[in-house]
């Protein structure tokens, strides 16, 4: 039988905690690397080759992550995430040259990718199928919180000044690496001794294209992969968008922030909503509307319109990411997991990488709010794909591979009652 989840969830808070450290050194430390770029002589194309190394090597890296963890324990994942976020802002900060600078953020992403794969494997391995949306909605207040506090930081850090952007720049990536360090307090003994992962052999008997094919995973991954795309070329771009409209840096820090903080009021409220309009309706709703606010970021609107704007654009984006965790976490086979979890981020990562450089390409042409127009299309596309998606997938049947699981669900997934109480019910 699979371990029990633990009763209390002082496990969760620790890790919400951890993740806000870690998210907010990344928060942190992306508008900075951008600065420093920008003192180091970078074009708006070189920017988004920066942004889109960030996500390279863990391209590579999350299938075979999501394997191990699969196997065996997720918390070892998260002090190594940490070491590489910190390594990665410290030498950032100290390096010298573009390519530098690019290849210490891809160190940077790295760790960010080690963290979350087996943060979210933590969560999905510690929590009851009926508690996944909200333990999930509220592990990801977490990253929003360091989403939050990230940007604000680094505003105040970077002076708007040329001759001085090179040096405060360099000074907010090394406080961001502290701030990362300080994460490690949290995750002492934070994963439940029960809830090791299923035998080696046991995780390799469900195939990548076979999870691939599972209903609702494909829609999961495309949702969370616009979502996050839309967090970050809000992130690496805002930044070039203000200094060709005269925002100062501490304005833009703002502005992220107040983005982030609506994400958090997202997230709080995310269970009433869930229940008053559902999953699907919800996830449409909020993708649509935020590709409509991501292409009005184009407009040469003043700071305050920008504001409300980027504060609507937030909520939306604070449902994406949670539900899009479910949504795969239920979909998949119960031995893949942690395995589908990582796919979910390497196309995450693809979006990382594609659309930077394409927001690279788009920025150099045609201008600096240009990419927030593709960005636009790419939600609108994402609201379809997950009506569709829920409207096929809601009476869609358990997929044959989860007979091969050592302990398979007989019923409903949010059934938890007795089961004698439950064949009491059916006479």
């Amino acid at each position: 039988m699979p371990p029990e989840p633990p009763s209390g969830r002082g496990w969760l808070l620790r890790l919400v905690i951890a993740f806000a450290f870690a998210q907010g050194a990344v928060s942190m430390a992306r508008p900075a690397v951008s600065y420093r770029a920008l003192s180091l002589g970078a074009d708006e194309r070189a920017i988004g080759v920066i942004a889109g190394v960030y996500a390279l090597l863990p391209l590579f890296a999350a299938v075979p992550l999501g394997r191990r963890t699969d196997q065996g324990r997720c918390a070892p994942l998260l002090p190594v995430g940490i070491l590489l976020i910190g390594g990665g802002c410290a030498l950032s900060g100290t390096s010298g040259s573009l390519p530098e600078l690019a290849a210490w953020s891809g160190v940077m992403g790295l760790g960010h990718l080690c963290f979350v794969i087996g943060a979210q494997s933590l969560v999905a391995r510690q929590s009851a199928p009926a508690e996944q949306d909200r333990n999930f909605g509220h592990f990801t207040i977490g990253a929003s919180l360091g989403q939050l506090a990230g940007p604000i930081a680094a505003g105040r850090l970077i002076s708007g000044q040329d001759g001085e952007m090179a040096r405060t720049s360099a000074l907010a990536l090394l406080v961001s690496a502290v701030v990362a360090a300080v994460s490690l307090t949290s995750l002492w003994r934070i994963e439940h001794r029960g809830a090791a992962g299923p035998s080696r052999q046991t995780a390799r008997k469900v195939p990548v294209g076979s999870i691939l094919r599972t209903r609702g995973v494909p829609a999961g991954i495309f949702i969370s992969l616009a979502v996050l795309s839309a967090t970050d070329i809000l992130t690496a771009y805002l930044p070039v968008v203000g200094e060709h409209r005269g925002i100062a840096p501490a304005t833009v820090g703002l502005l992220l922030s107040l983005r982030a903080a609506a994400t958090i009021a997202c997230r709080l409220v995310m269970t009433p909503m869930l229940r008053t309009v559902g999953r699907t309706t919800l996830l449409s709703t909020t993708c649509l509307l935020g590709g409509l606010l991501c292409a009005a970021v184009a407009l040469p609107v003043p700071v305050w319109g920008l504001a409300v704007m980027l504060a609507v654009l937030g909520f939306c984006l604070g449902a994406g990411q949670p539900l899009s965790m479910t949504t795969v976490v239920q979909a998949a086979p119960a031995a893949a997991r942690s395995t589908a979890l990582a796919l979910r981020l390497t196309g995450n990562r693809l979006g990382q990488v594609a659309a930077p450089a394409s927001a690279g390409l788009i920025a150099g042409a045609v201008g600096a709010a240009a990419p927030f127009v593709m960005l636009g299309a790419l939600l609108v596309g994402a609201a379809g794909l997950g009506l569709r998606g829920g409207r096929t997938g809601e009476a869609d049947p358990v997929p044959d591979h989860r007979s091969a699981e050592p302990a398979p669900r007989t019923g409903p997934p949010h059934d938890h009652r007795d089961p004698d109480r439950r064949g009491k019910s059916r006479h």
